[in-house]
């Protein structure tokens, strides 16, 4: 799968094999390759996650920066 797709339908993928696979009718490598694939977008959705948290993190750090610098010039 080449497109990127976005947060939210690779969460869908997501939910989508985990029923599919908790349904249990599958054949082993029916099984393994959406258990494969699974996981692969469970490490891409991590790593999403982190860097939105980075993100997150850095415009927090800037905004006390901020306030921080509006603190001392008031003095």
């Amino acid at each position: 799968m080449n497109e990127e797709l976005s947060f939210e339908e690779e969460m869908t993928r997501l939910e989508e094999i985990v029923t599919t696979l908790e349904k249990g009718n599958l054949l082993l490598e029916e099984s393994f390759n959406l258990f494969k694939e699974g996981i692969e977008i469970s490490k891409r959705l991590e790593k999403r996650l982190r860097e939105v948290e980075g993100k997150i993190t850095l415009l927090i750090n800037e905004s006390e920066e901020i306030d921080f610098q509006e603190e001392e010039n008031d003095v």
